[in-house]
């Protein structure tokens, strides 16, 4: 019997990271329902991304993902996207997570439900992932990612495995393809290297990443960030109790020293839960605009969903997994 608080999370990413009154458009289609809270939002103008973090009891969380995805169905287009962030669509990947009262197939049945919608409402065509995935070959999100939208495309007209678990056999016009699942909590962290050379982001990406027989729980890549003429290296934490931020932190640190590269500063994109944080954060990670509101719990807190001090139960899978 459940006897804390029943919450799940839910992180959309849209392929939208620059156009404001469409970001705050989204951000009011969370807003409107009631029982759920919008906890963040993280806008890239060079990933032209954003990501939003909702969170509250599971009917709510529903309703609200619903509405949200139908206003950037609305809205967006696919076609005249560029960004530097991989996508297959306007609303890229859904994901949604269990905090507290919930397991991971109570997520694979929200996900299912929402995906079920979108296909048939919508008329997008939704490919489930991670524990949500109904075809082994599609659970990794870089797999159904491969090739990016034109890639995926291409499968789905020529190879029977890769027909979408519900919606059209065929992209959406203006929307693309969505990918939608259930995975445990991740931490999206990025490390921002003083130099514009593309090529050794991606080269300490790939050797860093467990792919690339790095740290196991990590995925990197290499991104150019060309407002501001320096590049990143884009991770996700999949398990932060195997792979820390500062073991993160400091494989990049020592790579980057390899290339004769220095560290400008690294970031957290979205929410943190506190067991993830080593001590003095802000020092130890050379965080940019770090305060303790990027907290997951304090952030449920604030919200009314979380009582104070309360924990939530986590669960940190380890298996692999990618970005989104």
């Amino acid at each position: 019997m459940t006897t804390g608080p029943v919450i799940v999370e839910c992180v959309p990413n849209v392929s939208e990271g620059r156009n404001q009154s469409i970001i705050e458009r989204l951000a009011s289609a969370v807003e409107a329902v009631k029982g759920v809270a919008l906890l963040d939002r993280h806008a890239d103008v060079d990933h032209h991304r954003s990501v939003f973090t909702l969170a509250g009891e599971p009917n709510g969380v529903s309703r609200a993902i619903a509405e949200f995805v139908r206003v950037a169905v609305a809205v967006l287009d696919i076609r005249t996207h560029r960004g530097a962030h991989p996508r297959v669509g306007v609303v890229d990947v859904v994901p949604f997570v269990p905090l507290s009262g919930l397991t991971l197939m109570d997520c694979v049945r929200l996900a299912t439900n929402l995906a079920a919608w979108v296909g048939h409402q919508l008329a997008v065509p939704v490919f489930l992932y991670e524990a949500a995935c109904r075809v082994p070959e599609r659970r990794r999100l870089e797999n159904i990612r491969r090739g990016g939208l034109e890639g995926l495309a291409h499968r789905m007209r020529h190879d029977l495995h890769w027909q979408p678990d519900y919606g059209p056999a065929i992209p959406h016009p203006s929307a693309g393809v969505m990918v939608i699942g259930a995975r445990p909590i991740l931490i999206a962290y990025n490390v921002v290297l003083n130099t514009n050379d593309l090529r050794v982001a991606q080269t300490i990406a790939k050797t860093i990443r467990e792919s690339g027989g790095g740290l196991p729980a990590l995925k990197a890549i290499g991104v150019a960030l060309g407002t501001r003429g320096v590049v990143q290296v884009s991770m996700n934490l999949t398990n932060f109790r195997v792979t820390s931020l500062l073991d993160a932190y400091g494989a990049v640190r020592q790579e980057a020293r390899r290339h004769g590269v220095a560290i400008l500063e690294s970031e957290i994109v979205g929410l943190v839960p506190r067991a993830a944080l080593p001590p003095d954060p802000a020092t130890t990670l050379n965080l940019r605009h770090w305060s303790a509101d990027r907290i997951l719990e304090i952030r449920l807190e604030q919200a009314g969903l979380l009582p104070k001090g309360g924990e939530l139960t986590l669960d940190v899978s380890k298996d692999k997994e990618t970005f989104g």
